[in-house]
C-alpha cells in the first residue's frame, strides 16, 4: 500500500469552560491514501470542524500526532507549519469565500501566484482548470455574476490550484440545492480520484456520503467505521 497522505495518531483535543475541561477529541487514528476519499458524517458539536482544522494544521493538538507525507507536525513552528500546508493542503468550505472585486480566474490564479508563480503561469493554469470544471466561458465574471453551484466549482479550482495532496472539506455543498449539490460533489470526487488527491470531507449528505470510499464517524471523541 502507498504512504498514507494524512494519518492521525492519537490526536485528542479539548477545550476549557471555566473551570470545566470538555474534552471534544480523546483518542484520533486513522490514515487516508493517494485518491481516497473519506466522508466523515456526526453531528453538530462533535468535533468535526475541529478534527478539519488540526488535519489542516490550522490548529495544534493537545495530544498525539499529525503526519502529512509522514512528516510529523507536532514540533514544526508555525512558520514551518504554514509552508507545508500552502504546499500540501486545499480547503474548500461550506461559502465559497470567493473575493467579490476578482473575477473567477483571478481568484483561481491569486493563490499560485502567492505560491511562487508568474501572473500569466497562474492564470494559464486557472484557465485549464475551469476549463476542466466546465467554467471557461465564466472565467472572467465575478463571484456576484454566478450561480451558487459555479462559485462553489470555482472555489474547489482555487482549493487545487497548487497541486496539493490533501484535501480537506467543511460541509462543501450545504448552501446548494440537492441537484446543484449532486453535481458538485460529483466534479469533486471525480477530480480528487483523477489527480490522486486523499479528500476528508464533513458532510451531513448521507446519500452524497455514499458514493465516497469510506465512511468514518465520531463517537466519544474517537474515530468509528460506518457500513
Amino acid at each position: 500500500m502507498s504512504e498514507a497522505v494524512l494519518e492521525f495518531r492519537s490526536i485528542a483535543r479539548h477545550y476549557r469552560e471555566g473551570e470545566a475541561r470538555l474534552d471534544i477529541l480523546t483518542d484520533i487514528n486513522l490514515s487516508i491514501y493517494p485518491g481516497e476519499t473519506v466522508a466523515l458524517l456526526a453531528p453538530s458539536g462533535a468535533g468535526k470542524s475541529t478534527l478539519l482544522h488540526i488535519a489542516g494544521l490550522l490548529e495544534r493538538q493537545d495530544g498525539g500526532e499529525v503526519l502529512i507525507k509522514n512528516a510529523p507536525t507536532s514540533r514544526m513552528s508555525d512558520a514551518e507549519r504554514t509552508r507545508l500546508r500552502r504546499a500540501t493542503v486545499g480547503f474548500i468550505y461550506q461559502f465559497h469565500h470567493l473575493l467579490p472585486e476578482f473575477s473567477a480566474l483571478e481568484n483561481v490564479a491569486l493563490p499560485q501566484m502567492i505560491n511562487g508563480l508568474s501572473a500569466n503561469e497562474a492564470r494559464m493554469r486557472a484557465q485549464q482548470l475551469l476549463d476542466y470544471l466546465r467554467l471557461g466561458p465564466r472565467a472572467s465574471h465575478r463571484p456576484s455574476e454566478l450561480s451558487g453551484g459555479e462559485q462553489q466549482r470555482v472555489a474547489i479550482a482555487r482549493a487545487v490550484a497548487n497541486a496539493p495532496h490533501l484535501l480537506l472539506a467543511d460541509e462543501p455543498t450545504g448552501n446548494l440545492d440537492p441537484r446543484t449539490a449532486e453535481h458538485v460533489f460529483g466534479t469533486l470526487l471525480a477530480l480528487a480520484r483523477s489527480t490522486g488527491l486523499a479528500a476528508l470531507i464533513a458532510t451531513h449528505n448521507l446519500e452524497l456520503a455514499k458514493q465516497m470510499d469510506r465512511r468514518v464517524t465520531l463517537r466519544d471523541g474517537r474515530v468509528e467505521l460506518l457500513s
